[in-house]
């Protein structure tokens, strides 16, 4: 994000402005730091005379014309990112004239060199605020306009932009006001409908192209040329076929933005962006070794969410960023839903759902930054820490229960009441309120209030009294919140009882009830004889952390998890148990021995990986120390045995082994790693892929089997992007402390390009080796505020979050975060993540004094 705008300054800017049109000029045949962007914008004011600023952010400005008087280019601030513009007409036309700068962070216009062949590529990342690192802009969302994009390149490049070219010049070697260059093109780009900066794109290089076509749009997926044999564009296309029918059909809205391309590019900051006609995503979704059905299902879910938000989001936009929920969390549901009713998937996606986006929002949820769904966003800084689990997965679990309360179909006619009100313009909260409201004949007022204006998460528990005989002679649901956060709220939730029938547990009855407040009697259910398991929010209607009564978790305990007959009421009980882990409530050896008596069972590819890296966190970080190597041990002994017993080729097995791996600490299982690596041992079914294989090298690189050269010898098998994010990774993860310290200087010197420097904070940060991470500490703290101030905020958050000494479990960590904020008063987005940091070791040490209590007894 470049520079801070605030929600004031925006406002004025609104009051003042009506953009009407951007014409954009881009030269990117000049050289590899910077491009020239010629930028015409004309609009009008509402005040003449008065003053305002446009964005342009690192540029070098040549010349600044506003209806055709020159502006003196020294009053450009380029690390604010804006120049002033004096006394403004009634209709105005500015010509801004600048080289601007190609960036390494995978914000702005982002250029990427292929380790493979050589060739360049560039995309570009706007959201929130980038958009004038290209060219000179008015950057907020409600500020919308047409988009009109020229631009020349190298001569075997593809540009792709939000509308389709309209023509295509092939050019002589001379040409351009800067003398002799390569052989080019000339790409022209009609004005596109109105829409905000942030959403305009620009992707260009010499991409691998599959073209398609459905319902009349143009279809187009892209990908680096290195990468080609490994993109399943028939896969993608299909997913996408069926995204549009099913959006099509629940929405009365035709898709607006004509062709729709979707575009892998290299060194991508987020899963995927929303731009226009022209989506973004992570080059990881072109698979180039074996994944599971939890990737490609996770793939599906992204794919239809940035559809989704081709008309949540692109055609209506939030006015400001307080409402960016309105485009992640609709996004967020309207995809799941999709994959469920209108892909292979099924019912299977709310499993998914519930397993891991609402584990994210519960996390997240009770940080002590937590914030309501609707949130306070004061300027760009604090938006930027706010894609979080709450305005994406909360915000999504919260539709999904006004969807329980009014109505699916009213729901939906709400939707399309909205569309058809605010097409191409910008909306508040009220506005989706008032056309749900219409359609579901409910007043939403208090629903808001309870549900997306408040913060933090709920806990139903069970409570009842038996009679002589095993039955219910009274049944309540409690109702929890912490004194900080005291809304109780009402919840539409069902509740289930199960009962085993041979080697099943079955449902035998289920009430569907509205709880209120903190006590809610359930009469349907006196007389019914005890359950062996009983669970709220059966179905998962409402967003609750729900508990198990003692019965009911010994019943998951002692083999229960493992005889569900339906996946969602089994992913239910996996996150109860994993909530209440995390709260304390259970131990982690018990939780651990919970997964190791269930997991073998379970069927559902994306619960099984879920809960496989829970139980790996909850040993490394939850588990008493003393306990630690023998919770390593038992989880390593039963992957083990599970990998041996495994249906051969299956995901079951790949993902038993992906899971081995990070756990295999023993001479012994170190030694199994080995032999798959080198062929020896490689169990029946198992192909052993670049990705693979690098899994691999990294558990024996950090087990102190393999080092430097060894990981020099992988990287020359695999001369890739890929590869060489996973040697820096590894190079990283070599247990000495000269590999650390060196680590270190390579992350704190800023010239990392962002993937690379991700790869290797996760390197550094070894849950196997934290002894080698006590002096980094202090370390952290004192470079923090200088990388805060100097980096971008994509690199800088990266390492005040990814750096944070989270893995230094001591009352000494929580204590240097609060001296840390004390002194130094840091910027509200950086107190925000150094706060996230010091309780989730705040809360590591409440489990495991919890987990050493537990041994005692």
């Amino acid at each position: 994000m470049a520079g801070n705008l605030t929600r004031d300054e925006a406002r004025e800017r609104a009051r003042l402005l009506n953009v009407e049109s951007y014409e954009v000029a881009l030269d990117l045949t000049e050289g590899d730091e910077r491009f020239e962007s010629i930028t015409t914008v004309r609009f009008t004011g509402t005040q003449p005379g008065a003053s305002t600023f446009i964005d342009l952010h690192g540029a070098r400005v040549r010349r600044v014309t506003l209806n055709g008087e020159d502006l003196d280019v020294s009053a450009y601030d380029a690390e604010k990112g804006r120049f002033p513009l004096p006394a403004l007409a009634a209709s105005n036309e500015l010509r801004v004239d600048a080289d601007c700068a190609y960036m390494r962070t995978g914000e702005g216009l982002h250029r990427f060199v292929d380790p493979v062949d050589q060739k360049v590529y560039l995309h570009s990342q706007f959201e929130t605020a980038d958009a004038h690192r290209m060219y000179a802009c008015f950057d907020q969302p409600d500020l919308k306009a047409t988009f009109q994009l020229t631009v020349l390149a190298p001569a075997d490049w593809e540009v792709v932009s939000n509308a389709a070219a309209s023509g295509v010049e092939e050019l002589a070697e001379e040409h351009g006001r800067h003398g002799s260059v390569p052989a080019a093109k000339r790409w022209e780009f009609p004005p596109t409908p109105v829409m905000s900066t942030y959403i305009t794109a620009l992707v260009a290089g010499p991409y691998h192209k599959v073209t398609s076509e459905h319902d009349g749009i143009p279809l187009g997926v892209y990908c680096r040329a290195s990468l080609a044999e490994h993109l399943d564009a028939d896969n993608i296309l299909e997913v996408t076929r069926q995204g549009f029918d099913f959006f099509h059909k629940v929405f009365g809205f035709r898709y607006p933005f004509g062709k729709y391309d979707q575009l892998f590019v290299p060194e991508f900051n987020a899963g995927a962006m929303e731009n226009a006609g022209c989506v973004t995503f992570l080059e990881d979704y072109v698979f180039r070794s074996r994944v599971t059905d939890a990737v490609v299902e996770r793939r599906a879910e992204t794919i239809l969410h940035e559809m989704a938000h081709m008309w949540f989001g692109d055609l209506v936009t939030m006015r400001w960023w307080d409402d960016l929920w309105l485009n992640e969390s609709f996004a967020t549901y309207m995809s799941v839903l999709a994959q469920a009713e209108a892909t292979r998937w099924g019912k299977g996606a709310w499993t998914t759902f519930a397993n891991v986006e609402k584990s994210w929002a519960y996390r997240q949820d009770q940080l002590p930054s937590t914030h309501p769904i609707s949130a306070d966003i004061p300027d760009m800084q604090a938006v930027e820490v706010n894609f979080d689990g709450i305005t994406y997965a909360k915000g999504a679990s919260v539709l999904k229960q006004l969807v329980a309360y009014v109505g699916l179909d009213n729901f939906l006619a709400g939707v399309r009441d909205y569309f058809n009100e605010h097409a191409w313009g910008n909306t508040e909260l009220k506005d989706l309120l008032n056309a749900l409201e219409r359609t579901s004949g409910r007043d939403l007022s208090s629903w808001s209030k309870e549900w997306l204006e408040t913060a933090w998460v709920n806990t139903l528990r069970p409570s009842f009294t038996l009679t002589e005989d095993g039955r219910y002679d009274s049944f309540e649901v409690l109702q929890e919140a912490p004194a900080d956060y005291p809304t109780l709220r009402s919840h539409r939730v069902a509740i289930g009882l199960y009962k085993r029938d041979g080697d099943a547990l079955t449902r035998v009855k289920r009430v569907e009830l509205d709880v209120v407040g903190a006590r809610t009697a359930v009469p349907d259910l006196v007389g019914e004889e005890q359950p062996d398991l009983v669970l709220i929010n059966d179905d998962d209607l409402t967003y609750a952390k729900i508990r198990l009564d003692e019965r009911s978790l010994r019943t998951l305990v002692d083999g229960g998890i493992a005889r569900f007959t339906e996946s969602l009421p089994r992913a239910l009980c996996w996150s109860a148990a994993w909530d209440m882990t995390r709260d304390g409530e259970m131990s982690t050896r018990d939780y651990v021995r919970l997964v190791v008596s269930g997991v073998g069972t379970v069927k559902d590819i994306t619960v099984l990986q879920a809960v496989l890296r829970q139980a790996r966190l909850a040993v490394q970080q939850y588990a008493d120390p003393a306990w630690r190597a023998e919770g390593l041990a038992l989880l390593a002994t039963e992957l083990r045995a599970l990998l041996e017993g495994a249906e051969p080729g299956s995901d079951q097995q790949l993902a038993f082994l992906q899971a081995f791996a990070p756990v295999a600490t023993s001479e012994s299982d170190l030694a199994l790693v080995g032999g798959i690596l080198d062929g020896s041992a490689v169990p029946e079914g198992v192909t052993v892929d670049t990705d693979l294989r690098w899994t691999l090298v990294h558990a024996l690189v950090s087990g102190g089997v393999l080092g430097e050269a060894d990981i020099e010898a992988e990287l020359r098998r695999d001369p890739t992007a890929t590869g060489e994010r996973s040697a820096a990774m590894c190079r990283a993860a070599v247990p000495t402390a000269e590999a650390k310290a060196a680590a270190w200087e390579r992350i704190v010197g800023g010239k990392l390009a962002n993937h690379i420097a991700r790869t290797t904070i996760n390197g550094f940060q070894d849950a196997n080796h934290v002894e080698l991470l006590e002096a980094y500490r202090d370390k952290y703290f004192a470079e923090v505020g200088r990388i805060y101030k100097e980096w971008t905020f994509d690199q800088a958050s990266t390492f005040a979050v990814g750096c944070f000494p989270a893995l230094l479990i001591e009352q000494e960590t929580v204590e240097a975060a609060e001296r840390y904020l004390a002194e130094h008063q840091p910027p509200q987005a950086l107190r925000r993540l150094i706060l996230e940091g010091a309780d989730g070791v705040s809360r590591a040490l409440r489990n495991r004094a919890k987990d050493a209590e537990s041994a005692a007894q």
